[in-house]
């Protein structure tokens, strides 16, 4: 049963993530914040994709590629698209826009949805299967995305590991104490 003092404890004492936020405040500026998200935005698209088109080729999704009058639209297209009303956005410089977390998650997505088929925009032939390098160009994208996450803000991530050991050594000191 817990005390009435280590609950008044528990009460005062800040939680994980209002820590995290405190964090964040000290460590990042606005323009890594863009970037942070920019850099999550383009891993979770980019391993979305990959999911979806493992997906949709080894038929275990119950949807089939997207198609308009008949021709395969790929998803470089919409990545295309997406870059283009970025770019409008940066053109016309929209202050309230600049370095917002939509502008820099929508401009990760639309980087990784490119980027994914990079290949066949190269060679202008469909080799997003072939076999050939395929997974060292999976794993690089995926490496990559983690890297840039972590290098746009290093002392923020520092911290965090910092904070999240304290926190977590915390927690364990307290439950054993609090054994009978």
């Amino acid at each position: 049963m817990e005390s009435d003092t280590s609950r008044q404890h528990a009460q005062t004492r800040p939680r994980l993530v209002e820590r995290w936020r405190k964090s964040a405040d000290r460590h990042l500026t606005p323009t890594k914040r863009s970037l942070i998200v920019t850099w999550v935005a383009f891993g979770t698209t980019w391993g979305t994709v990959r999911l979806i088109t493992h997906g949709i080729r080894g038929g275990w999704l119950p949807w089939g590629n997207i198609s308009a009058g008949g021709e395969h639209l790929h998803h470089y297209n919409f990545g295309i698209a997406t870059l283009a009303g970025i770019g409008l956005i940066a053109v016309r410089g929209d202050e309230r826009a600049v370095g917002h977390p939509a502008v820099a998650a929508a401009y990760g997505t639309g980087t990784a949805l490119i980027t994914d088929e990079f290949a066949l925009l190269l060679d202008l032939s469909d080799v997003y299967w072939a076999k050939q390098g395929r997974l060292s160009v999976d794993v690089s994208l995926g490496f990559l995305s983690a890297l840039g996450t972590y290098l746009t803000a290093k002392p923020f991530w520092d911290e965090v590991a910092r904070v999240t050991r304290h926190h977590v050594a915390s927690a364990a000191r307290r439950g054993l104490s609090a054994a009978p």
